[in-house]
């Protein structure tokens, strides 16, 4: 069984899709293997879509029966490769979109968070409930929750190991959008995203990351990503395409 499904929806858009919905799609070894390998082909890709097989789950994260298994000094190496996929999609430097189908727990929302991001669909639950197996969560969830949401909203749902519908993440700023259906949903907005230019798109999302920086510090860092791009054939066509009246051909240089 194919455990990560890779398939190129348009020239410019790829999409991984998580299959091991006998397990509601939790990491196994083998899996987040899998997802590194497919990590390794995403080419000239210029968005990423990732989602899980099936309705019911995007993750569940951990696998718990794997996971109860471990000697105590092997439980800390297994989150760490959780860890390791997660901070190596964060640190994609294409944009990257979660299309939440199902349930995303524990380290499948860690997942969906270190997308830029995330649509969900009207069905899906999700939740942070690490403290209610007796730890924390470890994959970057308390610190990239709390950048999305605010300090407040992150102590109450991970310190409740709270489970949260759709509507409510919406609410909170968690997701972009809630949909029918969120693949659709998740395509439309890289399909919007892939026809902007290339370079401008990198450039704008490394400085929006970078927020978290100190005020001049994100300042200097948005000067230096626009003079990046004041040289390149990309601004040239855009502001002629926008003097023709027609969409930009942009080339991603």
């Amino acid at each position: 069984m194919t455990l990560i499904q890779s398939e190129f929806l348009t020239e410019q858009i790829l999409l991984l899709k998580i299959n091991r919905k006998s397990a509601m799609n939790a990491f196994s070894d083998e899996l987040i293997e899998a997802f590194h390998g497919a990590l390794d082909q995403i080419g000239e890709a210029r968005v990423l879509i990732i989602t899980g097989s099936g309705d019911k789950a995007f993750s569940a994260g951990a696998d718990l029966k794997e996971r109860k298994n471990l000697k105590e000094d092997e439980v800390w190496p297994a989150v760490s490769r959780i860890r390791k996929l997660v901070q190596r999609v964060y640190e994609l430097d294409i944009p990257t979109i979660a299309a939440i189908n199902g349930a995303a727990f524990g380290g499948g929302l860690e997942l969906a968070l270190a997308c830029d991001i995330r649509v969900a669909s009207r069905a899906a639950k999700m939740g942070l409930t690490e403290t209610s197996i007796g730890v924390i969560p470890g994959a970057f969830g308390t610190v990239h929750l709390t950048r999305i949401v605010g300090v407040s909203a992150a102590t109450n749902l991970i310190l409740r190991a709270k489970r949260i519908s759709a509507d409510e993440a919406e609410r909170i700023g968690l997701v972009a959008e809630v949909s029918e259906d969120c693949l659709v949903e998740a395509r439309q907005i890289a399909t919007e995203i892939a026809r902007n230019a290339p370079l401008a798109v990198k450039r704008a999302k490394e400085v929006v990351k970078g927020v978290s920086l100190n005020l001049e510090e994100a300042f200097l860092a948005e000067e230096k990503a626009y003079q990046s791009l004041i040289g390149t054939k990309d601004r040239l066509e855009g502001l002629q395409a926008f003097s023709e009246k027609r969409s930009a051909r942009f080339l991603g240089r």
